[in-house]
């Protein structure tokens, strides 16, 4: 029976993650709800009557489990949900009381809903919605479960299912739709990128920002917008030196993004935070750095560069 269990459950293991990523906004949650997941579903594998696919019963376990984690958990932001921008006179201080929001590592050949559906600013507007909402716009929307499957899946009626659609659709309409370019797309802006990061290039690195470009850095609650005041920040507070950097490329929610490494008094270039971008057109409009050292392992980073 295990073997049998581990043969039909397996190959969805890597969508779950994926599924229980963008309901909780955390891909160490994620990880640890999958688990649970794989646990229930093996202790109940044999009362398992074949009456919808594995895989749709696994969804069924994994959503339902999360719902029961969102139970006794906030919601997730980024530094922009809680406050304005921070001028020159704010000092840069840590919070590590709020959950933040986590990146979720993404393979290039990862299929298009994966990626789409796990970009940052995606999974960070599911975080305004009411959790069964949640689960709703995701079974219907990502999923493609028809609304008799997502009823079924989460013990509601189809009335029910259709009306929470339609209010987590209301309450999403405002999440910018600006267009936004492919990694692949972007080849010679993000060697440009990399090129004066490296060097702490700070005109040639503000020359390559929207007018409107966000920068932040979780567990920092304060962020900073426009050109002038990033280049503020990284003249007077980032800790980096030119030539002092090294980045490695990754894709998180199917964007670029770089581990950057800062070398240390020994010569050794040690993990300093991890950057996720989004790029409109041919400008980068967002910035965001995570300073959660353990997610250089997690998105298969070395430990130095």
């Amino acid at each position: 029976m295990t073997v049998d269990f581990e043969t039909a459950a397996h190959p969805f293991r890597r969508e779950l993650l994926a599924h229980c990523y963008r309901m909780l906004g955390s891909l160490h949650d994620a990880e640890d709800l999958v688990q649970e997941t794989y646990l229930r579903a093996w202790k109940s594998y044999g009362a398992f009557e074949g009456r919808s696919s594995v895989r749709t019963w696994l969804y069924r376990i994994a959503t339902n489990a999360c719902l029961t984690a969102l139970d006794s958990r906030a919601r997730r932001p980024l530094p922009f949900d809680l406050s304005p921008g921070a001028t020159e006179h704010d000092v840069l201080t840590q919070d590590h009381e709020i959950p933040w929001l986590e990146p979720f590592p993404t393979d290039p050949a990862a299929i298009v809903t994966e990626r789409e559906s796990t970009r940052l600013a995606f999974v960070a507007a599911l975080q305004h919605l009411p959790p069964r909402q949640r689960a709703v716009l995701l079974l219907r929307d990502v999923l493609r479960l028809s609304a008799a499957e997502t009823a079924d899946e989460l013990e509601m009626t189809v009335a029910a299912v259709n009306s929470a659609l339609q209010r987590a659709h209301a309450q999403l309409a405002d999440l910018s739709e600006d267009e936004v370019v492919e990694p692949a797309d972007a080849k010679p802006l993000l060697d440009r990128w990399v090129k004066a990061f490296e060097a702490k290039d700070i005109p040639a690195i503000i020359g390559m920002f929207a007018e409107d470009v966000v920068w932040e850095m979780p567990p920092f609650p304060q962020w900073y917008r426009g050109p002038d005041m990033v280049a503020w920040h990284l003249a007077n507070q980032c800790p980096a030196v030119p030539h002092g950097a090294r980045m490695i490329a990754v894709e998180a929610g199917g964007r670029p993004a770089y581990g950057l490494y800062l070398r240390e008094e020994d010569g050794v270039f040690r993990p300093f935070n991890l950057q996720v971008l989004e790029i409109g057109k041919d400008r980068i409009t967002r910035v965001s750095s995570f300073f959660d050292l353990t997610l250089f392992e997690k998105f298969g980073l070395p430990s130095t560069a």
